[in-house]
């Protein structure tokens, strides 16, 4: 199945919460009065878009219809373009001979563990000679270190790890030895949750400190992975992962479940951060590099 369809097939819970109801609510329009641009608000705050974007939008949309006198549905396509414009990256390798590190976080549940095997296996299908590590710093929970080791045996990748409670910046120390070697990729597996005694931050920051003692520099990306389905609450997560390690890209997981899709949307208009990655199924096939012009087609045929 091509992309774009399997995208469409993805997303077909988030068109009933919002992209259906939006439609309806703007099909054959070229203005919009009070009521209407009210309706059209609460549709889009329950589509998870929030209440302050969902209020620039309308504003936005209505502003457009009275200026232009356009289809009020082809000219939120082109706004929600627009406000998407400049969120796709590509994921950057590095060519000058020197390891690229990916630090990937997320809490426990976004789908972390997987989407590390999931790239790696994009990587691996674009160059087959790409040496790849895999470093198990989730440490404080042997399910993650060996839901990891799977993946590593799986793909043919290498992966370094330690005992169960070991200091994660240990093991990624060990990781970094291995691959300033062997060259190619790093992929950081870090903890969601730790122990009350434990700070999660605190360790994040470590492990920043411990790359850059090492190479001289920090992680090539810091990646955050959100599990849409918490809508909301995974701007506040991604907000708080900014301010302690700097992200440097996103990857949106789950948008096939019970996601709306909106937020997509409002993580962008937050936080400003681009998204390498969007989810929509259990299969390597399923994490795909994120399009602005597709997600917008996908969500409005």
């Amino acid at each position: 199945m091509a992309w774009l369809d399997r995208l469409r097939s993805g997303l077909k819970k988030a068109r009933a919460t919002l992209t259906e109801p939006v439609s309806n609510a703007l099909r054959g329009r070229t203005s919009l009065d009070p009521t209407q641009t009210a309706e059209l608000e609460e549709l889009l705050i329950a589509g998870d878009v929030g209440g302050r974007l969902a209020a620039s939008l309308v504003e936005e949309l209505a502003e457009a219809c009275r200026r232009e006198k356009s289809d009020a549905l082809e000219t939120l396509r082109r706004i929600l373009l627009e406000r998407l414009a400049g969120s796709e990256r590509a994921l950057a390798l590095r060519t000058d001979g020197s390891p690229t590190v990916i630090l990937v976080a997320g809490v426990n549940g976004a789908g972390k563990t997987t989407t590390i095997a999931k790239i790696a296996a994009r990587l691996r299908e674009e160059n087959p000679k790409l040496p790849i590590t895999f470093a198990a710093a989730d440490t404080f929970r042997a399910a993650a270190v060996e839901q990891l080791a799977v993946w590593s045996e799986r793909l043919g990748v290498d992966i370094v790890r330690q005992q169960t409670g070991a200091d994660p910046a240990a093991v990624v120390f060990d990781a970094l030895d291995h691959v300033v070697r062997r060259g190619g990729v790093l992929f950081v597996d870090t903890a969601g949750r730790l122990q009350t005694k434990h700070n999660l931050m605190e360790e994040l920051k470590k492990i920043e400190r411990t790359v850059a003692k090492k190479l001289g520099r920090g992680p090539d990306e810091r990646l955050l992975v959100i599990d849409a389905t918490t809508g909301q609450n995974g701007i506040a997560q991604a907000e708080r992962f900014h301010d302690a390690i700097g992200l440097t890209g996103l990857v949106l997981t789950k948008l096939d479940s019970t996601a709306k899709g909106g937020v997509v949307l409002a993580i962008r208009e937050t936080l400003k951060l681009p998204i390498l990655f969007v989810g929509v199924g259990e299969t390597a096939e399923d994490l795909h590099a994120f399009s602005a012009s597709e997600f917008v087609d996908a969500m409005f045929p």
